[in-house]
Formats: structure tokens, C-alpha cells, sequence
């Protein structure tokens, strides 16, 4: 599911997509993003070429952490032609996840 890839900005990220973005905003010493980041591998096996799945390490890119609010791990923001559409804070189940995402796709 991972796949590197560098961007300008975020802004160009997320405004340029032609599809929703789904932003999980994580730390690899958080117990509960890491059981998110198998979650989401199966979650982009049901809605692939739907949406993107991007991963933010708030430590890495702690200026993104503040500017969207980041206070829990994991939050996913997901973002539907530059904005946020909906915000998820904790992890949900696949299924959860997938209903959530429905709206939007």
C-alpha cells in the first residue's frame, strides 16, 4: 500500500488530487497507529483507485500536526478537492472505515 512519493507542499498534495485524499496522521511509537496502518492496507485493497491513502509522521512534519490540529494518534483527515471533508480520531475496525469513506466515494 505504501508508496513513497515526494510532493512540493502538501497544499500541492491535497489540492491537486484527482481523487479524495485520506490523510493518516501517525508516530512510529504510537501502539494503536500502527495496528490503523494494517487496517488501512485493507481498507485500500476495497477502495482502490477511489481514494488516496497518504501516511504523515507528525514527528517528522510537526508544522502540519499543529496546522491541522493534530492532538490524538492516530487522526485521519480526509480531504475531497483541497478540503477536509471528514476527520476520524482512534481506530476503527475496516468495516467502520470503509462506511465512513462511503459519502465521499
Amino acid at each position: 500500500m505504501a508508496v513513497k512519493q515526494q510532493f512540493k507542499s502538501f497544499a500541492d498534495l491535497i489540492q491537486n488530487s484527482e481523487l479524495p485524499v485520506l490523510v493518516d496522521f501517525y508516530a512510529s511509537w504510537c501502539g494503536p497507529c500502527q495496528m490503523m496502518a494494517g487496517i488501512l492496507e485493507q481498507v485500500n485493497a476495497q477502495v482502490r483507485g477511489k481514494i488516496k491513502i497518504v501516511k504523515i509522521d507528525t514527528d517528522r512534519y510537526p508544522q502540519l500536526a499543529s496546522e491541522f490540529g493534530i492532538q490524538a494518534l492516530p487522526t485521519l483527515i480526509l480531504f475531497n478537492q483541497g478540503q477536509p471533508a471528514d476527520r476520524i480520531e482512534g481506530v476503527l475496525t475496516v468495516e467502520q472505515m470503509v462506511q465512513r469513506l462511503e459519502p465521499i466515494l
